[in-house]
């Protein structure tokens, strides 16, 4: 190891300083741990003068003028090291300015602080004994000299080492030789002083809006699509649950246990309740509560066991004693609730077969400390409102028959004697809904309420009307297995694969036809005679059509059946009396038009479906069927947004301008029939908003 210069302190070894030669006036960076002073010894030169930057040390030094020659770049990269002082403890003004030459900045320091320079032996041990710069070797030396340097630069070196040289005996400094004068160098800008961290101080993050509490909603109803399902009010309950289920509310439903249900569809059936005592008439009936998961839905399923057999039945609907026996249920699915220590925030009833729930509630069960639930009431279609005699009050426990008849209670409208279960419900519920506004209107001012229109004036404060929803889980071409081709709104040629399936299912003609469609219940309500006027005027405009659908009533099948036969021989007309699952939703992808010429429609779930497919709806301006489908022609919505054909009159006239449009549309101008597509398929009828409207009315009635 090399030894340390004798009659010095330990020195700490600077920081390698790099050096621009390109431009004489560039200053010379040096960084070091710690404050040195600058000197000035024997044989040495200072470089470009320059004041060091704000962050660098007070030591520097200056190389042997021996190595004058060498190139600036090889200065940059081969620094020569510098011999240090012990550092100054505190900046004084003895210190010189970095602006003052380093040949009077040696001289003002004062006697006390300077050292001898060391001898050039002992700068070598120095050099030898610092890592980071070596004295270059004698090839390296020769490279240097030989190195050529530009001659502003080289002269200006020179003048200023001859200049600031001390002058020595043994090393006399040599003649100045002639140059011009160095351009004055610019000053660096001074670096800027750091900006100070920010101090961090800890708060607390802002407070959040409140979410909405999660509700405990439980629906009372007499369907549930996939187990139960008759009409609409099925597929109302499914997707609506579903939608409330999906925003985080706890969500329940009970229904009846009928001898009918698709069990196949229902998970882990099993028994929750053996014992549940319903009063009825003078005593009680026994029932046993069963529970399952219905598609995810938590369902609770009531059976009775009794001589009067009400659910163990072939079918759902369409018995004498009808009114009994919903009349029970919704007595035991309140008792239910009550002995199980169910105390919800929202029980939400459909149709008539449960209008008597709010009744039970506020008339019997909220003196027994039902206190916290509210009531709302569906209304799916007021044709139909459950009219009974004296003796439901008998049976379900209601005591006091002058109130019950009262006109402002279940009293009917059009029969005094008889009670009305469906009024019940209006008049005890804390809010009524209809599935469409414009239905809510017609009920109200337009005498579609069937004898509920003054009972609706009364309560409009708490009436109105939600679109229904349509499961895009289950009605979606783009994931819908039963159609063997699925397509998008941006591949709608795939749609016509479709229809050529459904033409070779149906045993129809392949051709260029459009094909109108009808598919549901075979039901007046429904236009049954514009639907007989439809497929005629149908093929006489070279159409072709086809027909999916039954009836209840015997005589309306009969009709139909025979309507079938007459028309087999057609290769353009198909009529399928029934119902089939796979068919409709393949009629649904293959058809190009879907005719509803209701006489009137609560809001209607075919032509939702039909949007979704890009089946263009023809429609009459009823109930929820106005409030869907936007005219193509006479719509004063933009363009984008209209997506089928509409007629007013309910006659074989109306009928025609709309189906006649849509035939003519399709034929003489395909790609508006095409934009016509795209813009029902964009529709979006989907749960989301009716999930939002139903969870407004349900913060309303909770905080009335």
């Amino acid at each position: 190891m090399a030894k340390k210069p004798t009659g010095s302190k330990e020195s700490t070894p600077t920081t390698k300083r790099a050096t621009k030669a390109a431009e004489p006036g560039e200053g010379i960076p040096a960084s070091t741990s710690k404050p040195k002073t600058r000197v000035v010894g024997k044989g040495t030169r200072r470089p470009p003068a320059s004041p060091p930057k704000a962050s660098a040390g007070k030591g520097t030094t200056v190389k042997k003028k021996a190595r004058t020659a060498q190139s600036a770049e090889s200065r940059a990269a081969k620094p020569t090291p510098t011999p240090t002082l012990e550092p100054a403890p505190e900046p004084s003004s003895s210190v010189p300015h970095e602006s003052v030459p380093l040949a009077e900045a040696a001289l003002s320091v004062p006697a006390d602080r300077q050292t001898e320079p060391p001898e050039p032996s002992e700068q070598l041990e120095q050099v030898a004994e610092t890592p980071r710069a070596e004295a270059p070797s004698e090839s390296t030396a020769s490279m240097m000299e030989a190195a050529p340097e530009e001659p502003a630069a080289q002269e200006a070196q020179v003048a200023e080492a001859q200049e600031l040289a001390p002058p020595s005996e043994s090393a006399p400094p040599p003649e100045p030789e002639p140059e011009p004068e160095p351009e004055p160098e610019p000053e660096p800008e001074p670096e800027p002083e750091p900006e100070p961290e920010p101090e961090i101080v800890h708060e607390p993050p802002p407070p959040q809006a409140p979410a909405r509490p999660s509700l405990f909603i439980v629906h009372i109803t007499p369907e549930l699509a996939t187990v139960a399902k008759v009409g609409g009010l099925a597929d109302v309950v499914f997707g609506l649950s579903r939608e409330l289920a999906i925003r985080g509310n706890h969500v329940e439903i009970i229904l009846p246990k009928y001898a009918s249900l698709r069990y196949e569809n229902i998970y882990e059936l099993h028994e929750v309740y053996k014992d549940l005592w319903v009063p009825w008439y003078e005593g009680a009936v026994h029932c046993t509560v069963l529970f399952g998961f219905v598609h995810g839905r938590k369902c609770f399923f009531i059976e009775p066991h009794s001589q009067d057999n009400f659910f163990d039945r072939p079918n759902i609907y369409g018995f004498r004693d009808d009114i009994l026996r919903y009349a029970f249920f919704s007595r035991a699915a309140i008792e239910f609730l009550w002995k199980a220590g169910k105390q919800p925030d929202i029980i939400h009833c459909h149709d008539w077969q449960t209008a008597l729930v709010p009744v039970f509630l506020y008339e019997i069960y909220q003196s027994l400390g039902m206190t916290h639930p509210r009531a709302c009431l569906t209304i799916h279609n007021f044709a139909h409102q459950g009219v009974a005699g004296g003796e439901l009050l008998r049976a379900t426990g209601l005591n006091h028959p002058e109130r019950y008849f009262a006109h402002e209670r279940l009293g009917d409208q059009r029969y005094p004697q008889a009670l009305n279960l469906l009024k019940g419900g209006i008049v005890y519920s804390n809010f009524i809904t209809t599935v469409s506004p414009r239905y809510a209107f017609e009920t109200k001012d337009q005498g579609q309420g069937f004898g509920l229109e003054p009972t609706l004036h009364t309560h409009q404060v708490k009436y109105g009307g939600v679109v229904n929803g349509v499961d895009y889980d289950v009605w979606n071409p783009e994931i819908d297995h039963h159609i063997p081709v699925r397509y998008g709104v941006d591949s709608i040629d795939r749609k016509y694969d479709n229809k050529r399936a459904l033409r070779h299912r149906l045993m129809l003609a392949d051709n260029e036809k459009a094909m109108v469609a009808f598919i549901g219940r075979l039901d007046p309500q429904k236009g049954l005679d514009l639907v007989r006027h439809a497929i005629f005027y149908t093929l006489e405009r070279g159409a072709q059509f086809v027909l999916l659908g039954s009836s209840p009533d015997e005589g309306i099948n009969a009709d139909f059946w025979g309507l079938k036969h007459m028309l087999n021989d057609s290769p353009d007309c198909h009529l399928e009396i029934g119902f089939d699952e796979d068919l409709s939703h393949l009629i649904y992808a293959g058809a190009d038009m879907m005719l509803v010429p209701s006489q009137f429609e609560p809001c209607g779930l075919t032509q939702l479906i039909s949007l979704r497919y890009g089946t263009i709806p023809v429609v009459r301006a009823v109930g929820g069927l106005a409030d869907t489908v936007l005219d193509k022609d006479h719509s004063l919505r933009p363009l984008d947004e209209r997506n089928g054909y509409v007629f007013n009159d309910y006659d074989n006239a109306g009928l025609e301008s709309a189906l006649g449009r849509a035939i003519d549309c399709y034929h003489d101008f395909p790609e508006h029939f095409r934009d016509l597509i795209r813009n029902a398929m964009r529709s979006d009828f989907s749960w989301n908003r009716p999930g939002q409207d139903y969870l407004n009315i349900y913060d309303y009635i909770r905080n009335a």
